[in-house]
C-alpha cells in the first residue's frame, strides 16, 4: 500500500535526452555548444544568472572614482559600503539552500533576480553614504544566485563530472565581476557624451537592473527543476516527496556535519578573497600608479576575466585527482591550490613599487584563488545527499563571510584598521589564507578517508549516506535518492596510496 505522503498518480512516461545519462538521468557529459533542455539550458542559465548579479553587485566599485567624487564619500564610507556589498547575501545564501528544496532552482532564480531588480535601479537615486551603503547591500543580496546555480547544476550533472560543471557555471558567473570593471566605465563614458557626468553614472545602472528582470522572466518560462521535470509536476507523479521530513532533520544533516563548516572556513578564504579583490582592486590601482579610470578599469578586470577557465580548471582538477586517487585526491587538489593563492595574495602586497609586477602577480593570485573555488565545489557535493541544498547556502555563505571578515580587518579604513594600507592589507590577508589552508587536512570521509589517511574499510558510501534517514523514513522510500547518489559515487572510493 503506497503512502499517502507520496501520493503517486500516475508514472511518468519515459525520457529522452539529448545528452547521456546515468541512473538518475543526470548527463555524464558536458557539450558547451547547447542549450538542450534541460541539462545544458540549465547550466547556461545558471552561470548567466550568476554573472549579472556580480556585474551589478561590483558595478559602483568599479565607478567608485566618480561616485565619491560626486556624493563626497569618504574613505570610511568607502570602507563600509564594500562591506555591505557582501554581507547582505550572508543570510540569503544561508535560505535560499533551505528554499531550493521547497521551490526548486527555476523559481529560486525567478524569484532573486526579480525581487532585488528594483535594487539596482535604485542606485541611480542615491544621494548619501548611507543611501549608498543600503543600496549596495541589497544588490549585493542577489548573490545567493550562486547557491542557486550550484544546486541547479549539481542536480543536472554525473557525479564524474560534477565538479567541473559547478567550477565552470560559477566561474563563469564569477566573471562578471571582471566583466563589470570593463564594461561600467565604457557604458559611463558612452552616456556621458550625452548627460552632465554625475548624471552618467546613474543613469548606466538601467542597463544591469534591466537585464536582472529579462533573466527573471526567461527563468521562469524557459527552463526546468530537474532531469525529470519542475518540481510540481514531480511532487504530484511522486518522484519527488512532498517534504524531506522535519526541517529540523534535513537542517540538522546539514549544520551538524563538521566537514560543512570547514569548507565554510576555507571558502571563506577563496571566494572570499576573489569578493575582496573584486571591491578594491580598481580603486587600489587608480589610487596607486595615478591611472585614468579607464585604464585601471581595464586593469581590474583581468583578475575578475581569469574566471574565464581557472575556476573551471580547479574543478576539473578535482575531478582528474578522483580518477587515481578518489575523494583524497580531491583534498589535495583543495590544499595546494589555496596554498598557492595565499603565497601570491602576499607577493602581490610586496610589489607595489611597479605596475607590471603587481599586474603578473595579481593575475597568477587569481588564477590559484579562483581554482581553489572550484576545487572546494569539488568537494561539497559529497558532504551529505539529504541536505545538499543546506550545505551549498552554508558553504556559499562562508565566502560572504570571510569578505567581511577580511574587509573589515584589513581594508574598512576605519577604527579597525585605521592606518593600514591595501598593501599591507593584502599581505595579511595571504598569511590568513595559508592559515585557513591547513584545515584541509582535517575533513576525513570514513568510506574514502583524508589527506593523511585512509579509509575505513568497514564503512561504505550507502552507511555513510543512508545514516540520514530514520527507519521509518526508508520504510517510505524517501532514502531512495541518497541510496542512488550513493552508488553513483563509489567513483570516489579509489585511494592509490
Amino acid at each position: 500500500m503506497s503512502s499517502p505522503e507520496v501520493g503517486i498518480k500516475q508514472a511518468p512516461p519515459p525520457l529522452e535526452f539529448k545528452l547521456p545519462v546515468d541512473s538518475e538521468m543526470k548527463a555524464t557529459k558536458i557539450v558547451i555548444y547547447s542549450i538542450a533542455q534541460p541539462h545544458m539550458r540549465a547550466f547556461h542559465l545558471s552561470w548567466i544568472i550568476f554573472f549579472f548579479t556580480f556585474f551589478a553587485t561590483f558595478a559602483p566599485a568599479v565607478l567608485i572614482p566618480i561616485i565619491r567624487e560626486d556624493m563626497s564619500l569618504t574613505k570610511t564610507d568607502l570602507g563600509i559600503s564594500g562591506v555591505t556589498a557582501v554581507c547582505g547575501a550572508i543570510g540569503m545564501r544561508v535560505i535560499m539552500g533551505f528554499v531550493l528544496d521547497i521551490i526548486g532552482p527555476r523559481f529560486g532564480n525567478a524569484m532573486t533576480m526579480l525581487l532585488f531588480a528594483p535594487a539596482v535601479f535604485c542606485m541611480s537615486l542615491v544621494q548619501s553614504a548611507g543611501d549608498f551603503q543600503c543600496v549596495r547591500l541589497f544588490i549585493g543580496c542577489s548573490l545567493c544566485a550562486f547557491v542557486t546555480c550550484q544546486f541547479w547544476v549539481g542536480s543536472m550533472f554525473n557525479v564524474k563530472i560534477v565538479g567541473t560543471a559547478n567550477a565552470i557555471t560559477a566561474g563563469w558567473g564569477n566573471m562578471g565581476g571582471g566583466a563589470t570593471a570593463l564594461l561600467m566605465p565604457l557604458m559611463y563614458e558612452g552616456i556621458a557624451d550625452y548627460v552632465p557626468a554625475f548624471h552618467a553614472w546613474r543613469y548606466a545602472f538601467f542597463i544591469p537592473g534591466g537585464i536582472f528582470v529579462l533573466l527573471g522572466v526567461v527563468s521562469m518560462l524557459f527552463s526546468q527543476d530537474a532531469p525529470q521535470g519542475d518540481y510540481r509536476m514531480m511532487k504530484e507523479t511522486g518522484q519527488l516527496v512532498q517534504s524531506k521530513g522535519n526541517i529540523w532533520a534535513v537542517a540538522k544533516c546539514g549544520l551538524l556535519n563538521y566537514r560543512s563548516w570547514i569548507c565554510f572556513m576555507t571558502y571563506g578564504y577563496c571566494f572570499g578573497v576573489e569578493l575582496t579583490v573584486d571591491n578594491l582592486i580598481v580603486d587600489y590601482l587608480y589610487d596607486q600608479f595615478q591611472l585614468d579610470h579607464m585604464t585601471a578599469g581595464g586593469l581590474g578586470a583581468l583578475f575578475g576575466l581569469m574566471n574565464l577557465f581557472s575556476r573551471a580548471s580547479g574543478g576539473m582538477l578535482s575531478d582528474l585527482a578522483a580518477i587515481p586517487w578518489g575523494m583524497r585526491g580531491r583534498l589535495w587538489v583543495l590544499f595546494t591550490l589555496q596554498l598557492l593563492g595565499g603565497v601570491f595574495c602576499l607577493a602581490l602586497g610586496l610589489v607595489d613599487y611597479d605596475l607590471t609586477a603587481t599586474i603578473v602577480v595579481m593575475i597568477i593570485f587569481s588564477i590559484f584563488c579562483q581554482q581553489a573555488c572550484g576545487a572546494t565545489f569539488g568537494v561539497v557535493p559529497f558532504i551529505s545527499r539529504r541536505a545538499y541544498g543546506v550545505v551549498s547556502g552554508l558553504v556559499g555563505a562562508g565566502g560572504n563571510v570571510g569578505a567581511v571578515v577580511t574587509q573589515t580587518i584589513f581594508f574598512q579604513g576605519s577604527a579597525s584598521s585605521p592606518d593600514m594600507t591595501k598593501q599591507d592589507g593584502l599581505v595579511w590577508m595571504g598569511v590568513m589564507i595559508m592559515g585557513i589552508t591547513f584545515l584541509v587536512c582535517f575533513i576525513h570521509f570514513p568510506m574514502w578517508g583524508s589527506m593523511f589517511f585512509p579509509a575505513n574499510p568497514d564503512v561504505s558510501e550507502e552507511d555513510y549516506y543512508l545514516r540520514e534517514w530514520n527507519a521509518d523514513e526508508v520504510a517510505q522510500g524517501l532514502h531512495t535518492p541518497s541510496l542512488r547518489f550513493a552508488m553513483e559515487s563509489k567513483s570516489n572510493h579509489q585511494p592509490a596510496w
